[in-house]
């Protein structure tokens, strides 16, 4: 199974290339699945429905969020109705939507996807190790699904490779997303799993983080209220991870990363 992550969808700037690529994307990849995190899709804060609507029409087939899941209000009752549209699982109990859920591919094999939120600098959610170990009781890969793959949100490097190892053999793909700056360590673990720290962000990097560099500079020298961080509208990169996945196991075979446009190192996996 071919399995491409896009990383964090930063403004417009982000959905733009997100949208114009990915359908040459899929066909040239000949892609069985395309994940899409859009946490900061709504103008760096929050998706809405009709952003959600642009990407699945774009070749996406699966959306994750994160710490921003619920900076556009209307995802609070949307959520509900969309199931291609997860949050953390380790939100507490009764928060609206899911935190993964199971597709079909084209073939009619199966793929589990969820997304787990660290802890460190970030919002203190439930333990994610602990949500982990309980989404993976009732999907086996290799047995009930064909595929699995992990979004681990988070900010520390440490706790996402420490959440990867916890899970290496029991997923497909580990996958960081969050700090939008794609890492260099795209590998695989001892067991299986595909992993890397952070996909990187599809938007404009020239910038802070996709963020107008101006606004920024000023948050970090004064102690003055500023005005709000805003997506900047350069040319994007599309970042993201490509993955391959035995057919018997679920586990990978080849991951490498996919860098096109914009003004870092382009990267193409085959």
């Amino acid at each position: 199974m071919n399995i491409l992550f896009c990383g964090d969808v930063m403004g417009r700037a982000g959905r733009e290339v997100v949208c114009d690529r990915l359908p040459e994307l899929r066909e040239k990849l000949a892609l069985d699945l395309v994940v899409v995190n859009a946490e900061n899709a709504a103008g760096g804060y929050g998706v809405t429905a009709e952003i959600c609507a642009a990407l699945y029409q774009a070749g996406t087939d699966v959306i994750t969020l994160g710490n921003h899941s619920w900076d556009q209000r209307e995802a609070l009752s949307y959520i509900e109705a969309d199931a291609k549209l997860l949050r953390p699982y380790n939100y507490p109990a009764g928060t609206p939507g899911r935190g993964g859920g199971v597709y079909r591919v084209r073939d009619g094999r199966s793929v589990f996807v969820f997304q787990v939120m660290t802890r460190l600098f970030m919002n203190p959610l439930d333990d994610p190790f602990a949500a982990a170990r309980e989404a993976l009781e009732s999907h086996r890969l290799g047995h009930s699904v064909a595929a699995i793959v992990l979004d681990i949100h988070g900010e520390a490097s440490s706790e996402k490779q420490a959440l990867a190892h916890y899970v290496d053999g029991r997923v497909s793909l580990a996958a960081g997303t969050h700090t939008h700056v794609p890492t260099a360590d795209a590998q695989v673990l001892p067991k299986g799993t595909a992993y890397i720290t952070d996909i990187g962000m599809c938007g404009a990097y020239d910038s802070v983080i996709g963020m107008d560099i101006d606004t920024a500079i000023e948050k970090f020298t004064r102690k003055l209220p500023t005005a709000r961080l805003k997506p900047v509208l350069g040319e994007a990169t599309l970042c993201a991870v490509y993955l391959e996945t035995d057919d018997d196991t679920g586990l990978a075979r080849r991951v490498a990363p996919l860098r096109l446009g914009g003004c870092i190192a382009p990267s193409w996996p085959v």
